[in-house]
C-alpha cells in the first residue's frame, strides 16, 4: 500500500530499476546475459531431452540430474526474460502479483536445487558404499518420495515470504533498486516494521544453505572414508569418476552463491550495480555450467548427446 495525499492506496505495480548506474551500457550488458541464458536453455534442454527420451537413463542418478536441470531452468527463467526486457526495451514495470509470483518461483526452485544436490550426494554415497544394495535402497518408490520431499520443502519454506511482503504497508516509493523482485529489496520500500521479513529470510537462507552443506559434507566424508579403505588404484579412480561431476557442480553452485551472499551482506563499500550483476550471474552461470560439467564428466551423457547431434546431421544430409 502507498500513502497518497494522506490516503492509503494499493500500488498496481512496481518499477524495477534494473542495474542502476549502468544505464548507458545496458545494451552491451544484455548481450552476454542473453548469450548465457540461451546457452542455459540449449544445454539444459538437450540433456533433459536425452534423459526423457532414452530409456537407459531411467535411473536414479539421471532422474535426479533431470530434476536439477529443471530447477536451474525455472530459477533462471523466472528472472532473466524480465531483466532482458528492462535492458533492451526499458519495460521495467511489473505488477505486484507478478512480482510476488516471481519471488516465489525464484526462491522455491533455488531451495529445491539445493535439496536435489543433497539427494545426489546421498545417491553417490549409496552407489559407492553399498553398491550391492543400490537398486533396493534407491527404488522407484524411494526416489518418488525424495522428489516429493524436495518439492514440498521448497514450497513450505518459501511460501510465507510473498505473504510477509503482501502484508507490508508501502509509503516510500514503488521503485525497486534491483533487476528482479528480491525479497529484501522489496521489503525495504515499506514504511512498516520489516524485522520479521529479515529474520525469516535469514532463517530460511541459513537453514537451506547450512543444513544442505552439512548433509553433503557428511555424505562425502563417508564416501572418502570408504574409498581410503580400498587398496586399489583402479577403485580410487572409479570412485572419483563416479563423484567428479557432482563435486564440480557443488563447488560451482555453492561458491557462486556464498560469494554473492557474502558480498551483499558485508560488502557495504561495493557499488549497488556490482551486487546486482553478481546476483544475476549467479542465476545464470551455474545453470549454464551444470550440463557442460555433466556432459564432460559423464561418458554416457556425452555419447548420448553426440548420437542425437550425429543422427540429426546424417538425417539432414540424407534428406538433402
Amino acid at each position: 500500500m502507498f500513502f497518497l495525499n494522506g490516503t492509503v492506496i494499493v500500488p498496481p505495480k512496481f518499477i524495477l530499476l534494473g542495474i542502476p548506474g549502468l544505464q548507458e551500457v545496458y545494451f552491451w550488458i544484455a548481450v552476454p546475459l542473453c548469450s548465457l541464458y540461451l546457452a542455459t536453455l540449449l544445454g539444459n534442454g538437450l540433456v533433459l531431452f536425452l534423459i526423457i527420451t532414452v530409456k537407459t537413463f531411467y535411473r536414479p542418478m539421471y532422474i535426479l540430474l533431470a530434476m536439477l536441470l529443471v530447477t536451474d531452468l525455472v530459477s533462471s527463467t523466472s528472472t532473466v526474460p524480465k531483466l532482458l526486457s528492462i535492458l533492451w526495451f526499458n519495460i521495467n514495470e511489473i505488477t505486484v502479483e507478478a512480482c510476488l509470483i516471481q519471488m516465489f518461483f525464484l526462491y522455491s526452485f533455488s531451495a529445491m536445487r539445493s535439496a536435489v544436490l543433497v539427494a545426489m550426494a546421498f545417491d553417490r554415497y549409496i552407489a559407492i558404499c553399498n553398491p550391492l544394495r543400490y537398486t533396493s535402497i534407491f527404488s522407484n518408490k524411494v526416489l518418488a518420495e525424495i522428489g516429493l520431499i524436495i518439492v514440498a520443502r521448497g514450497i513450505v519454506l518459501v511460501l510465507p515470504i510473498p505473504f510477509l511482503v503482501q502484508r507490508l504497508t508501502f509509503c516510500k516509493t514503488n521503485m525497486i533498486s534491483h533487476s528482479y523482485c528480491d525479497h529484501m529489496a522489496v521489503a525495504k520500500l515499506a514504511c512498516a516494521d520489516i524485522r520479521i521479513n529479515k529474520l525469516y529470510g535469514l532463517a530460511v537462507g541459513f537453514f537451506v544453505t547450512v543444513f544442505d552443506l552439512v548433509c553433503i559434507t557428511l555424505s562425502y566424508f563417508l564416501i572418502f572414508r570408504a574409498v581410503l579403505r580400498l587398496h586399489s588404484k583402479e577403485a580410487y579412480l572409479k570412485a572419483f569418476n563416479t563423484c567428479a561431476a557432482h563435486i564440480c557442480v557443488i563447488l560451482i553452485v555453492y561458491t557462486l552463491f556464498l560469494f554473492s551472499v557474502l558480498t551483499q551482506r558485508f560488502g557495504q563499500n561495493v557499488p549497488l550495480h556490482v551486487h546486482i550483476l553478481l546476483a544475476n550471474f549467479y542465476l545464470l552461470v551455474a545453470p549454464m555450467l551444470n550440463p557442460i560439467v555433466y556432459g564432460v564428466k559423464m561418458k554416457e551423457i556425452r555419447d548420448g548427446i553426440h548420437k542425437i547431434l550425429f543422427k540429426r546431421k546424417v538425417h539432414s544430409k540424407s534428406s538433402s
